[in-house]
């Protein structure tokens, strides 16, 4: 079925530069994009902050050296705070 759509600009030039990317028409690519949301399954797999998860996990170890440091640090009594 043929149809007429009105796209802002920036969104067409990108859905024309990802399709091509992608080796597909635009025709496939929107079609897809709408098939995608319509089952529901953008919205549901692809929550915006999972792309977040497991980011900083590579800073776990410098985050215990951290820890370990700091709670050095607060065990030692300065004498000169207790004159």
């Amino acid at each position: 079925m043929k149809a007429t759509v009105e796209i802002p600009d920036e969104i067409f030039r990108r859905a024309k530069s990802r399709a091509a990317e992608q080796g597909i028409s635009l025709c496939q690519f929107v079609s897809e994009a709408i098939e995608e949301k319509l089952s529901g399954s953008a919205s549901i797999d692809q929550k915006p902050w999972m792309k977040h998860v497991g980011k900083l996990k590579d800073l776990r170890e410098e985050t215990a050296r951290v820890d370990r440091f700091i709670e050095e640090a607060f065990e030692t009594i300065d004498p000169e705070l207790w004159k």
